[in-house]
């Protein structure tokens, strides 16, 4: 009922744990596997060695997380570890997806070469986190960087697909989308975190040392779902619909919209990574009662009653 295929991958129902998210350590990956997720995903590697920024860096909002963590990572030559003990996940047949980022185009191309060697199921490229100093989210703002971006990684890639991150910080994300697409991209992931802030009105001052971070949760769940309705009418590859999804409702919404996976990020530090197998639990019955026989008939069915 939940089965989904997802650029040739098999998935076993249509949830995925979002970048950033519980992706630090093999072993944390592996236990959210183990919970239910219909695949799980890296957190970004980077080109080097880098301790992202300093605290504090995440904050809770009533209406959900705001972070500027700053993309720490142990750069991709030191990971090589790691990645063997992510092996275990091909036994437990979820597919792990491994997130990139660079700060130039080069350097992405670096590390999605190094990922393509240990045969993840599929690459994303992280082209638009909104707390990076070097202004990671540009390479998601013009349709001709990301154009670029996604030939040289499809260069490297071979048989092994490709997903664009996309920003909703920008007008143009249907633009972007298109040119990822005719770029060679492989599927499209709506959406990054939402610029935002926070401040102090006592300190009189950001709460956040990097001042500006990417807001997640709940609040960016009419976002999302926009940007995937939209994007579904320009483009015709899957797309990973994320942010606030937080039930098996949410989730709904997301594949009504056009997503094919929907990703599960925030709402995992609330409600543990027990959650996936809430939400499925919840899909299923929703599918059963409303009558339908699977999943697959969701799939964008907003746009023929809308």
């Amino acid at each position: 009922m939940l089965k989904v295929d997802f650029c040739g991958i098999r998935l076993k129902n249509p949830t995925r744990l979002a970048s950033g998210i519980l992706g630090v350590t093999a072993q944390s990956l592996i236990r959210v596997a183990r919970s239910g997720a219909g695949a799980v995903t890296m957190k970004s590697v980077g080109p080097k060695e880098r301790e992202g920024h300093n605290n504090p860096t995440v904050i809770d909002l009533e209406c959900g997380l705001l972070n500027a963590v700053g993309l720490p990572t142990p750069g991709y030559k030191n990971m090589e570890e790691e990645m063997e003990e992510l092996k275990e996940l091909k036994k437990l047949d979820v597919p792990l997806i491994g997130s990139v980022y660079g700060t130039t185009v080069g350097e992405f191309v670096e590390v999605a070469q190094w990922l393509c060697d240990h045969r993840p199921s599929a690459i994303e490229l992280d082209m638009s986190c909104p707390n990076a100093e070097w202004g990671g989210s540009v390479f998601a703002h013009s349709a001709e960087v990301a154009k670029e971006l996604v030939e040289k990684v499809k260069n490297v890639s071979g048989k092994i697909p490709v997903i664009a991150k996309l920003s909703p910080n920008t007008h143009l994300i249907n633009e972007v989308g298109i040119a990822c697409e005719e770029a060679g991209a492989d599927a499209l992931c709506a959406i990054n975190t939402l610029s935002a802030m926070s401040i102090n009105i006592e300190a009189k001052r950001p709460v956040l040392h990097f001042k500006r971070g990417g807001l997640s949760g709940p609040a960016l769940k009419p976002v999302a779902v926009r940007c995937i309705y939209d994007l579904f009418e320009h483009v015709s590859i899957p797309i990973i619909g994320e942010g606030g999804c937080t039930s098996g409702r949410d989730a709904i919404e997301f594949l009504q919209a056009g997503a094919t996976v929907v990703g599960v990020g925030s709402a995992v530090r609330y409600e543990g990574i027990e959650l996936f197998g809430k939400i499925c639990d919840e899909m299923k019955k929703w599918i059963k009662q409303n009558g339908y026989t699977n999943v697959k008939q969701l799939v964008g069915i907003a746009h023929e009653n809308g």
